[in-house]
């Protein structure tokens, strides 16, 4: 791939994407720029991974083909404040700002220019995230499959209409919280049946973790799988009716409709 790529912001999420790529061979170490308001992570992470570090958000969009923009959205504006006259119609602005829609970036940057919305979730720190990209009509198929092997570096990629990226922060950006609770709970549960806590929280991630592998490769139904491992009165349909008795499932869903129209009401404002 010859391209020059930056990165305005090294957080969680823009770090796990520069040491991906570079892990990936991807790009030259010498062809990826960053910068970050905290200069001390920024040249930390330099030195970890040997991109280039500047000093500036205007230099980073001046040496680059492709800008990704790993910031807050609270603070997008003072991000694009002093580079967004350095964007001509041949840079790409990617963002991984939730809830920032496309035509916020258009009125600061321009009506003309490039912009490609990108949603990716938590996991990609550990090379297993699950990313959404959508893109404006300024942009070429051939520029948005770049962008999407940049991200298939730290996991899957999946396209989706603008019109639904606020739909899907419920299901993919903000459920590793969900996730979280639910391993959370169970190794609650198994340490009061006396298991070590240590032991309880490996045992129930692996569980998760291999429950989720197998709806991704045998391509069954959840329900399904589920079935296969419900013995009649049997411990698992035990645990299965208490679930039922107390509303998992709708409370589930409750709150991932409580996030989605949270996050369209972030996206109106």
């Amino acid at each position: 791939m010859s391209i020059k790529l930056g990165f305005i912001g090294t957080g969680n999420m823009g770090s796990a994407l520069i040491k991906g790529i570079s892990a990936a061979g991807l790009l030259k170490a010498n062809d990826i720029y960053i910068t970050d308001i905290d200069a001390d992570r920024a040249t930390q992470l330099s030195k970890e991974t040997g991109v280039n570090f500047l000093k500036s958000n205007s230099e980073i969009v001046e040496k680059s083909d492709i800008i990704i923009l790993a910031v807050k959205p609270n603070i997008v504006d003072i991000a694009l404040s002093d580079c967004k006259d350095k964007f001509d119609s041949k840079k790409i602005l990617v963002s991984i700002a939730a809830g920032v829609p496309t035509k916020k970036f258009k009125g600061i940057i321009g009506e003309d220019k490039k912009v490609i919305r990108v949603m990716p979730n938590t996991p990609a720190l550990v090379g297993e995230g699950m990313t959404l990209l959508s893109k404006c009509n300024k942009v070429t198929d051939d520029e948005l499959k770049t962008v999407q092997g940049l991200f298939d570096c730290v996991g899957k990629t999946e396209l989706l209409n603008e019109d639904l990226m606020s739909e899907v922060i419920a299901l993919t950006s903000s459920s590793p919280a969900y996730v979280f609770i639910f391993i959370e709970a169970m190794a609650d549960g198994a340490v009061l049946s006396g298991i070590p806590r240590p032991l309880a929280y490996k045992l129930a991630a692996q569980a998760v973790f291999g429950s989720a592998k197998m709806v991704l490769e045998t391509g069954k139904h959840p329900g399904e799988l589920k079935d296969q491992v419900c013995s009649p009165a049997g411990t698992t349909i035990a645990a299965v009716a208490s679930f039922e008795k107390n509303a998992f499932r709708s409370s589930v869903i409750e709150a991932m409709n409580a996030c989605t129209e949270r996050a369209q009401e972030l996206a109106k404002l």
